[in-house]
């Protein structure tokens, strides 16, 4: 059996509904979120079972991410127009300091930076962004920024440091469960293209919402 299977989107579909069902009533929209956790692995060694990777959701998250965007001065106007939440230029990025780059590591989901401005990003913005996870992200000179923002809106982030386990955000419990099974399968595949092995054979797999305890998705 694989992942894309009909019987494993039931299970998953029905571990998704478990998990909503047993949120606590809180009145803030909570996530889905869902935890793969990888059997008789050493992490240290096994350097496929370590993840700073980034995964594009087919259904979106209900909730559109911040978007910042470090361009060229010539470039904010087209920027801010193609939807980003805030649009820095080259000249304003030289006047930043420690506050205010802190307070785009707060407000931003994801920095995308035009390639030829790395540099200068790196220097004033990575000491905030590094520690949160939210290194700058290059885009080529050349391409077309309004694409990266809309691929980055719904687009999230699987990371783990040495531990036998990834997990991350794939929805809200506003979302339909179909949705939500179809953003879950597109992170375990992703998976399970990277660690070159069968899924379900080698993890166990959890949902869960914001307030909910783990459920395990059983065949």
């Amino acid at each position: 059996m694989s992942i894309s299977s009909r019987e494993f989107r039931n299970a998953l579909k029905n571990a998704i509904q478990l998990a909503i069902e047993a949120k606590k009533p809180w009145r803030f929209m909570q996530s889905v979120e869902l935890i793969v956790t990888f059997k008789d692995v050493d992490v240290k060694k096994q350097q496929e079972f370590r993840f700073r990777d980034t995964v594009v959701l087919p259904k979106g998250l209900d909730k559109e991410s911040n978007i910042c965007v470090v361009v060229d001065d010539a470039s904010i106007q087209r920027v801010i127009e193609a939807g980003a939440y805030r649009a820095i230029g080259r000249d304003n990025l030289s006047k930043f300091d420690r506050k205010s780059a802190k307070k785009i590591a707060q407000e931003c989901d994801w920095v995308l930076v035009k390639a030829d401005l790395m540099g200068q990003a790196g220097r004033v913005l990575g000491p905030a962004l590094g520690p949160r996870g939210k290194s700058p992200i290059a885009v080529p000179v050349n391409a077309d920024i309004a694409t990266y923002i809309r691929q980055y809106r719904n687009a999230v982030r699987l990371y783990s440091k040495e531990q036998p386990w990834v997990g991350c955000r794939i929805g809200s419990e506003k979302m339909p469960i179909d949705s939500l099974v179809e953003n879950a399968i597109a992170v375990l595949q992703y998976i399970e293209e990277k660690i070159k092995r069968p899924l379900l054979q080698s993890s166990r797999i959890y949902v869960k919402t914001t307030s909910s305890p783990a459920v395990e998705v059983i065949l």
